[in-house]
């Protein structure tokens, strides 16, 4: 299974509601939405199986200093084959080197992203303020 990871690829609508439905993140009844976040954030990272999108992720990011992961989802058919892997380390390449570098993670995701070397932020605490229900 060759997987090819891609910045800023160009994608479809259907493709990427099909990924995040396969992942109930409500962010898929939002697509038009969805899309323009996604074209307009600083990096796009994509992963595709024989053209196919099997993952996607994004950040946002001043540049210089500071990076925000907002979303990185894997086709659950692909979780635990390096795909995710394969995706933040493509986006960490880009921003290594950076003074933060930051993520929400759900529950499931705690152990993989502490095996990509990030650990809890100090004494802070997550917070905020979402429309969804799903996290």
């Amino acid at each position: 299974m060759q997987i090819q990871i891609s910045l800023n690829d160009h994608i479809k609508e259907k493709e990427v509601i099909a990924i995040y439905q396969a992942n109930q993140w409500s962010s898929a009844k939002k697509p038009k939405q969805l899309l323009a976040a996604l074209q307009n954030s600083h990096s796009l990272v994509t992963a595709r199986i024989s053209g196919t999108l099997v993952g996607i992720a994004n950040a946002i990011s001043d540049g210089h200093l500071v990076v925000y992961y907002p979303h990185m989802l894997v086709d659950p058919r692909y979780q635990g084959q390096g795909v995710g892997r394969k995706m933040m380390a493509a986006m960490q390449s880009k921003y290594a080197g950076f003074h933060q570098q930051m993520l929400t993670a759900d529950i499931d995701a705690v152990d993989f992203y502490k095996a990509m070397g990030f650990k809890r932020a100090g004494k802070t605490e997550p917070m905020w303020i979402y429309a969804g229900n799903d996290h």
